[in-house]
């Protein structure tokens, strides 16, 4: 009668599934499992699989070929690869951007069939690129994406990268209009309002000039005091009013006269 073999618990042998050890161990003896392996377990090949490219023959103009071909050349890739990574890294951009369509009916080019019957001789044919790209695309899109790809080459078209926690320019822009709108506002509320009657006496053109009621300042402040209020108040600046330049005119004068 052999001896009856204890299997360790079930954990145990989770845990060394979990190490890429896939060992069963026995009372005594260790003994190898039919699945044992000192390679880290597979996945189902399905499941591991990338996504199969496939060719994508995509109609266009002579000229946009012409130039996506220059481009790619300069940049050491091929159309395919300058598709790639537009769709990958603008996909919204790519999508909105205009598609250049395909070649009119009178553009074609001829190319020399290689196999076949008719080896050897000239055929004409429409103008295309040949990309190789991940299944799901539409030439449409993969054009769209060449497109941006030789916009942005051109600079009519660029790209600005922004750190994702903080905030956006836009919302950085709208804070800021925010923020001087509100100035305005404070500013103008710090305005003088302007006398009726206009710059008659000693007072007045203190008040306008922005000194207390019994200031006695001299020549270089006063000059100073209205220069600086001339830039706000004269009608050529974005918050300028003829009334109020006209009376800062008359209290320097004023002043000028009593000194």
């Amino acid at each position: 009668m052999t001896d009856p073999r204890i299997v360790y618990g079930e954990s145990l042998r989770k845990a060394q599934v979990l190490k890429y050890r896939r060992r069963r161990m026995w009372l005594g003896d260790k003994m190898e499992h039919p699945d044992d392996s000192d390679e880290m377990p597979r996945a189902n090949d399905q499941t591991l699989s990338e996504p199969k490219n496939r060719s994508y023959v995509v109609p266009c103009t002579s000229a946009f070929r012409d130039a996506m071909l220059d481009l790619a050349e300069r940049r050491g890739v091929n159309a395919g690869e300058l598709a790639r990574a537009v769709l990958l890294l603008m996909p919204e951009d790519a999508a909105r951007f205009p598609d250049p369509g395909g070649p009119e009916p009178g553009d074609r080019e001829t190319v020399i069939l290689k196999s076949g019957a008719n080896l050897g001789k000239n055929w004409r044919r429409k103008p295309r690129l040949q990309v190789r790209l991940a299944g799901g695309h539409d030439t449409a899109g993969i054009r769209r994406a060449l497109a941006l790809a030789l916009a942005m080459d051109q600079g009519d078209y660029t790209v600005k990268i922004e750190d994702g926690r903080s905030p956006s320019s836009d919302h950085r822009l709208k804070e800021a209009r925010a923020e001087l709108t509100r100035l305005r506002y404070q500013i103008k509320a710090m305005f003088f309002e302007p006398l009726e009657h206009g710059v008659r006496k000693r007072a007045d053109a203190l008040y306008v000039l922005g000194f207390p009621p019994d200031a006695r300042p001299e020549k270089d402040e006063i000059r100073k005091r209205y220069r600086k209020l001339a830039a706000i108040h004269h009608p050529d600046s974005s918050q300028g009013e003829h009334r109020r330049m006209s009376q800062l005119n008359e209290a320097v004068a004023t002043l000028g006269k009593q000194k």
